[in-house]
């Protein structure tokens, strides 16, 4: 053992008797006798504490002997090659075990699979349940990645699934951001102990992984969007037509620019219909076009569909507002299962697509510290890549931008295998993954300013400075590389770009102000009204059963409705450009008056699209196709804005002698006063503040869009007054309510409850399953240990610990993981002992570090020092400690004897009993 010290200290005296030293294996052990543990669900109670045998092992020395254990990677370098994966629970890891063993996951159902499960394991293992031929693993072990293929044919497990302890998420692990933090620090303070060149340059290397990486990141975002961009464009207007000798260019660019031209010809006319049987022909085209665009990109969507088996099954894992949510009950209160007898599951398997909706609510869940598996992998990556093209040729109300954020995330969390620090690392990989969500968020609008606000605000947990400035230059090398590929023909990165000539009256304010009112309400109106549709029209049966239905009905309305006016035609970016631009800018787009008389006639034409495109976004949010809310969003209040905006410039015209405006009205124009578009932009962003609740990010993105300094405080005085109102009418955002709907284990670090109880009303009852006691010896037979495992994992806590008491006092903890690990080392686990606790002084300590470490040696893996607070420590304090720290779990002492284990699940469930119960 490296660093040994200087200076060697006398054994310290601890007993009052002071035993013989225990030996360090089963091997050396004699006369040792095994004693049966009892494995019920009762209560336990403790022997009570004897004089002089209260002090547990020096620290000093269990930490010195711990100190072999300096990361997981170290761990993953041990690991036998049937177990590669077993430490490595990330979004890539099976959902509820392991690669090899315990319970898995499928993306491809009904196909028949193995029983996989590791020696000695005893967990239920579900047919139609493995992911081994899946694209991702397939495409890993092509990249020199193992995937970790476990043994097969082991008989099936006889241990039931402890219903009455299962706690909440159980298809959820969680991200101990302390231990990550430690496990780099270890690792940087072993690459920083060399002093030679060589270490020097490793040293350096490693420091300039993080930019490296970012900047792959932001390389292959910007290249995934321009694919995205330039195909849609190239299929969307195939609904109304086609170019002369070169189908693939749009009306724009094979008319160079103009609305009209002869090379553009609507479908009617290449069939040869005339009269009034083109404009028919041309709408049974568009319509089956919708159709079609909209049934492909949902087939590819469904190819997605995960299963979790599981007897505590989550509503429901994408955005579906339909989502029954399940009920919270205290488990610990109900009679135990026998272990012996198997169980049958009682609740369905909960089925989801990772590339369906938008994908922001999984990616801020996954960014919390929570696993959501399937979301970020490479089939999921694939699919909606392609999927989201199509779903935007169809012209139903969504919009790209949300996809943007998913497909950047499943981008940088591939990208981070190249690395072992970010691949081994799960605190580490989520600072790279907030970065690459900035960059879907920079290439989708052209505003990579507006991309780091927007994962500071809405997605990112955890966000230090250092991820701050590395998610900066993650946007900046993705707009970089977005202009150089020039997706929009224009030579910039907006998806639109308006530059207004005026600047806004002091009147106007008023004006901005009472758009902020409007828009906030409209936002939170739409998400009520997106929840009763969800709630009303998919709950019906076939509905629920056939999701490719429910996508074909909303295409075929979306086809009749939207043909027979030209802002409903539109693409939701094209139609947004249209509404904010400036009369003097262009004049095509039928929004410019040529004089006042024309103005109501415009108000009167606008209000038919803003009616149509309401409903139209209401019913389409939670399809099974990729779905952005954003730009759609925007649209609906460009609508408004732009009816207001030419509402009040009426009103100029009509009473140019009112003082407030007197003196603009006797310039020349009817924008010298007023300009529509800038009201257009303001409730669009409004709007938007109402739906998602983004502020400073909204107000950025409109100043990036728009270029100008003069618009940017209306612009935030309408995103403040929106916020205001739609959390007056709606507390929840559309993302908060699908967190809630679809019951996400979401800590959410913005929120602040308050709380009446202290740490012990949420404590569970001490029993002995749950913890190893070595108050009799530090030797513990390996298959207690087995069992003790899999009463965790049949109760769902996966990352969940079992602390080890000696005398009632906690003496260390195990992680689930470390244990299994450590117990599937065993040469022979039904009669191996293992050590659990080091009562060896320092003179042992040195003579044992020569020799190879015994395989039941297990103090190496056991946390000598886990976080612990009292059980009457305050529920604020217990609160910070799981949101600034991140903690896994909490270890909860009496009079400094041990009371419990808090983990993070079962104080989330609190929390979300505190809301329904409006407590908080």
């Amino acid at each position: 053992m490296a660093n040994r010290p200087s200076t060697r200290f006398p054994p310290p005296t601890y007993f009052a008797v002071t035993p013989p030293p225990m030996p360090r294996s089963a091997r050396s052990h004699q006369g040792f006798i095994m004693a049966e543990e009892d494995d019920g669900d009762d209560d336990t109670t403790f022997p009570p504490v004897v004089a002089g045998l209260a002090t547990p092992t020096s620290p000093t020395a269990t930490r010195r002997l711990h100190s072999a254990r300096t990361s997981d990677l170290d761990l993953r370098s041990r690991l036998p090659s049937r177990l590669p994966s077993r430490l490595h629970l990330d979004e890539h890891s099976n959902l509820l075990a392991f690669s090899d063993g315990m319970r898995n996951y499928t993306s491809a159902p009904n196909t028949a699979g193995h029983r996989r499960s590791s020696r000695a394991s005893s967990i239920i293992v579900p047919k139609h349940h493995n992911r081994s031929g899946s694209l991702g693993v397939r495409l890993a072990t092509a990249l020199g990645f193992d995937t970790g293929r476990g043994e097969a044919g082991l008989a099936e497990s006889k241990v039931s699934l402890f219903t009455d302890e299962r706690v909440w998420y159980d298809q959820f692990t969680s991200t101990d951001w302390v231990h990550d933090s430690i496990a780099d620090a270890f690792r940087l303070r072993d690459l920083r102990s060399r002093k030679d060149f060589r270490g020097r340059l490793y040293a350096w290397f490693d420091g300039a992984q993080g930019w490296v990486l970012v900047a792959i990141i932001g390389i292959i975002t910007a290249s995934l969007a321009y694919f995205v961009t330039v195909t849609e464009t190239s299929i969307f207007e195939l609904k109304e037509g086609l170019c002369a000798g070169q189908w693939t260019l749009d009306r724009r660019r094979c008319c160079s620019g103009k609305e009209e031209c002869s090379a553009w010809r609507s479908w009617g006319h290449r069939l040869g219909a005339v009269g009034p049987g083109e404009v028919w022909v041309d709408f049974t085209i568009y319509v089956a076009f919708v159709i079609f665009f909209a049934i492909a990109s949902c087939l590819l969507t469904l190819l997605t569909r995960t299963e979790i088996p599981s007897n505590y099954s989550l509503t429901t894992l994408d955005e579906n507002l339909a989502a029954d949510p399940k009920p919270m009950s205290n488990s610990e209160d109900k009679p135990a299962i026998d272990d012996h007898v198997v169980q049958a599951p009682s609740v369905p398997a909960t089925v989801y697509y990772p590339a369906a909706g938008s994908g922001v609510a999984e990616v801020k869940v996954i960014l919390s510290g929570f696993v959501v598996h399937g979301y970020l992998g490479v089939k999921t990556l694939v699919v909606k890549t392609l999927a989201v093209i199509l779903s935007l040729a169809s012209g139903m109300s969504l919009g790209k931008e949300g996809p943007y954020v998913h497909i950047a995330t499943c981008v940088g969390n591939i990208a981070c295998r190249l690395f072992s620090k970010y691949h081994h690392n799960d605190g580490k990989r989520r600072e790279v993954l907030s970065a690459a969500a900035a960059s879907g968020v920079g290439v989708a609008f052209g505003a990579p300013i507006g991309g780091v606000l927007f994962s500071l605000e809405e997605v990112s947990y955890y966000f230090p400075p250092k991820t701050l400035f590395r998610t900066f230059f993650c946007c900046i090398v993705a707009s970089l590389s977005l202009k150089f590929l020039n997706p929009y023909g224009t030579g910039k990165i907006v998806i639109f770009e308006v530059r207004y000539a005026t600047d806004w009256k002091f009147f106007e304010i008023f004006v901005f102000i009472l758009l902020g009112v409007l828009c906030g309400a409209l936002g939170a109106l739409f998400i009520k009204a997106c929840a009763m549709w969800a709630r009303t029209f998919r709950k019906i049966p076939a509905i629920k059963q056939w999701p490719v239905l429910e996508v074909a009905l909303v295409a075929l309305v979306t086809g009749l409705v939207s043909f027979w006016n030209r802002y409903t035609k539109l693409a939701v970016t094209e139609l947004l450009f249209d509404l904010a631009s400036p009369c003097k800018v262009d004049t095509s787009s039928g929004l410019c008056p040529s004089d006042g008389n024309e103005i109501l006639d415009i108000i009167r034409y606008l209000g038919a699209p803003f009616v149509i495109k309401s409903l139209l976004t209401t019913i389409t949010f939670g399809i099974k196709v990729p779905a952005g809310i954003y730009v759609p969003s925007m649209v609906v209040g460009g609508l408004l804005g732009r009816i207001v905006g030419h509402a009040v410039q009426y009103l100029v015209y009509a009473y140019p002698d009112v003082s407030i405006w007197s003196q603009c009205a006797a310039e020349e124009g009817l924008e010298s006063c007023v300009t529509p578009g800038v009201y257009a932009l303001v409730a669009a962003g409004a709007t938007m503040c109402g739906v998602t609740r983004l502020s400073v990010t909204l107000a950025v993105i409109l100043f990036e869009l728009t270029g100008s300094l003069d618009h940017v405080l209306p612009f935030s005085l309408a995103v403040l007054v929106a916020k205001w109102t739609a959390d007056a009418v709606e507390p929840f955002s559309i993302y908060d309510l699908l967190t809630e709907m679809n019951s996400y284990p979401l800590l959410d670090n913005k929120l602040r409850p308050v709380f009446t109880t202290d740490l012990g009303d949420i404590t569970p009852a001490v029993r002995s399953h749950r913890v190893i006691d070595i108050s009799n010896s530090p030797l513990v037979p390996a298959p207690v240990l087995r069992r003790k495992l899999v009463h965790l994992h049949s109760v769902g806590e996966l990352d969940g610990g079992l602390p080890v008491v000696r005398n009632n006092i906690l003496v260390g903890l195990i992680p689930a993981p470390d244990l299994e690990f450590a117990l599937d080392k065993l040469d022979d686990e039904e009669s191996s002992l293992c050590l659990m606790a080091q009562t060896a002084t320092w003179h042992d300590t040195e003579e044992n570090d020569e020799h190879d470490q015994d395989p039941t040696d297990f103090t190496p893996f056991i946390d000598p020092a886990p976080v612990s607070l009292d059980i009457h420590s305050p529920m604020d304090l217990v609160f910070q400690c799981f949101v600034k720290l991140g903690l896994r779990y909490i270890c909860v002492l009496r009079d400094g004897q041990y009371a419990g284990l808090v983990h993070k699940k079962t104080f989330v469930k609190y929390i979300k009993e505190l809301e329904h119960t409006g407590e908080t």
